[in-house]
């Protein structure tokens, strides 16, 4: 079945790609483990491979890539990988930055990365894609961020790393797992300050002005469909997220942040609605109790409704629980971005 799906996948791209198509084409070409890289953990052989694809695609496009190599421990064991970035100069000197992880973890349970994170990484080679001819008002970084699933190292290695450039920054955009739960989000930083250790001169920023410019832009253009504000849950008022993501760093160094993601706040998890759950699908449930949406039995469920780090993480069980809507999420949040990046005088 594997085998059949992905030759049903790439025999659709035998015909010229479209706009729509170029994201899809990438994520496959990045997630399938048969015709495509697959399962890339941090500082292995895998996300070496990675980081050359993503340096050729830009490539492809014109674009000069910069390659920030840098150094971080796991387990006692001294690891290397990369950050990527280009840059698509616009009339200002000030710099919005999107952002992306291209490792993955969950291999030796299965899962290829698809939506953690060949999602974010699609979209930024797509946005590149887009953006190439357009004359922008505001100059736009994407950078593909290495070793983030083992404590953010990639993001922490890049802000050390560019602390000059920083200071053009007028906001980051962090993409992480942009599809396969049932519903779109956008979040900004929390209003309490993260544990900001990795920066020697933390000036944090909680502004919502990114969130809420995307969450509006995303409502005009998918109405009822659009990306939402998760409600409040323990510890998180709505709208606001935790550090466990890229957009951490940039958040501790005083930059605006908003974070796309793909989950389902409304499932009762294995720790309450705090959006762990992405997906009511019942293929990732043991049993799952339509009231309340939650486990039948709470003690002896093992599957919670997760795609991440998991076995349905990876194109051939994805296509085949969501069908389209994995590429209309990941055109959606492409779209998003790409009319946020053209009307830069609301957030600036």
């Amino acid at each position: 079945m594997k085998y059949l799906l992905t030759l049903c996948l790439l025999f659709s791209f035998s015909k010229p790609v479209s706009a729509d198509d170029f994201a899809w084409q990438k994520l496959i070409e990045l997630t399938d483990e048969t015709s495509g890289i697959g399962a890339r953990p941090a500082g292995s052989d895998k996300e070496k491979e990675t980081a050359v694809w993503i340096k050729k695609q830009w490539q492809l496009l014109g674009y000069t890539v910069n390659g920030f190599p840098f150094e971080f421990s796991l387990k006692g064991q001294k690891l290397t990988s990369e950050n990527l970035s280009i840059t698509i100069k616009g009339q200002s000197d000030k710099i919005l930055v999107i952002g992306a992880h291209y490792d993955s973890t969950g291999e030796k349970q299965g899962s290829l990365g698809t939506t953690d994170n060949g999602s974010g990484v699609a979209a930024i080679l797509d946005l590149a894609n887009r953006l190439k001819a357009q004359k922008l008002a505001v100059t736009v970084r994407l950078v593909a961020f290495g070793a983030e699933e083992f404590g953010l190292q990639g993001s922490k290695a890049y802000v050390g790393q560019q602390q000059e450039s920083l200071k053009h920054v007028v906001g980051m955009i962090n993409l992480d797992t942009i599809i396969g739960g049932d519903k779109l989000y956008v979040h900004s930083a929390h209003e309490t300050p993260y544990k900001c250790k990795a920066v020697s001169k933390p000036n944090y920023n909680s502004s919502t002005k990114l969130r809420d410019e995307l969450l509006s832009i995303s409502k005009d253009l998918f109405a009822e469909n659009s990306h939402q504000l998760h409600p409040a849950f323990q510890g998180y008022p709505q709208g606001q997220t935790g550090s466990w993501s890229d957009h951490a760093l940039f958040a501790c160094n005083g930059i605006p942040i908003a974070y796309l993601e793909a989950t389902n706040f409304a499932i009762d998890g294995h720790s309450g609605n705090d959006g762990y759950s992405q997906t009511t699908h019942k293929d990732a449930w043991n049993c799952l109790k339509q009231d309340g949406l939650t486990a039948c039995d709470r003690d002896t469920e093992k599957k919670w409704g997760m795609i991440w780090h998991t076995e349905f993480d990876r194109l051939d069980k994805l296509t085949v629980m969501f069908k389209d809507r994995l590429k209309l999420q990941l055109t959606q949040n492409i779209d998003v971005l790409e009319a946020f990046i053209r009307q830069p005088n609301n957030y600036l």
